[in-house]
C-alpha cells in the first residue's frame, strides 16, 4: 500500500444515512478478481440512469464533487453485507478518505486494511465542513501524523485513529508486510518443525 501522511483535497458530500456496501457497489459487479476497475461501478444505480448516462442529481456527479479525494458520508456508512469490494470501489474512484458520524464495523476495518482512512466525527463537525464545501474551490487537509483535520480559514479539529491502524498507514503496511518481516522466524520454525518429524 502507499504511505498516507497527509492529504489535501476537496471534499465530495453524501450526507445519507445508511449507505449500504450494495449501493457503494452493487452485487452484479462482483465478479471480478482484481481489487481494481471498480470505481466505474460505484454507486451505480444512482450515479446512472437506465441508458447508461450520469444522473445530474447524485451528489458525486455534481461538478463540486468531481476529482474530490475525500468522500463525506452519513451515519452508519458501509452498513449490510461484508464485501471488501466497497473499499475497493471507493478507493478506484479516486477516495482517500472519509468522514462520517459511524460506520459499519466490517466496513471500518476493510477500508483500513485497504488503505483508506475512515475518520468519525460528530455531526455538528460534519455540518461545518458541508456548509463550507459550498464555497468554490475549499480544500480540506487531512493529517494523519498529528491527527487533524484543517483548512486555510482557520478551522481545525482533531479526530481519533487506532495507533496500529495509525502506523500501518503511515508506513503503508498492511498484515502480510507484517508477517514478512518475520521472515527469518517463520523459516526457523518450519526448518525446525520439519526436523522433528523426520
Amino acid at each position: 500500500m502507499e504511505p498516507f501522511t497527509t492529504l489535501t483535497g476537496t471534499v465530495g458530500v453524501l450526507n445519507r444515512k445508511d449507505v449500504d456496501t450494495d449501493q457503494i457497489i452493487p452485487k452484479q459487479f462482483l465478479k471480478r478478481i482484481e481489487k481494481t476497475g471498480y470505481g466505474r461501478f460505484a454507486f451505480f444505480d444512482w450515479r446512472y440512469f437506465d441508458d447508461g448516462t450520469e444522473n445530474p442529481e447524485f451528489e458525486l456527479n455534481k461538478e463540486e464533487a468531481k476529482g474530490a479525494t475525500i468522500l463525506l458520508a452519513g451515519e452508519n456508512f458501509g452498513c449490510g453485507s461484508s464485501r471488501e469490494h466497497a473499499p475497493w470501489a471507493l478507493s478506484d474512484m479516486g477516495f482517500k478518505v472519509i468522514l462520517a458520524p459511524s460506520y459499519a464495523d466490517i466496513f471500518h476495518q476493510n477500508c483500513l486494511k485497504n488503505g483508506l482512512l475512515p475518520i468519525s466525527l460528530e455531526s455538528t463537525v460534519l455540518d461545518t465542513i458541508i456548509e463550507k464545501t459550498k464555497a468554490d474551490g475549499y480544500k480540506l487537509t487531512v493529517d494523519l501524523a498529528e491527527q487533524k483535520l484543517r483548512d486555510n480559514e482557520g478551522f481545525a479539529v482533531s479526530f481519533d485513529v487506532d495507533p496500529y491502524w495509525k502506523d500501518m498507514l503511515l508506513y503503508g503496511k498492511d498484515e502480510i508486510d507484517l508477517t514478512l518481516a518475520h521472515a527469518d522466524k517463520i523459516e526457523d520454525f518450519e526448518v525446525n518443525r520439519r526436523a522433528t518429524f523426520l
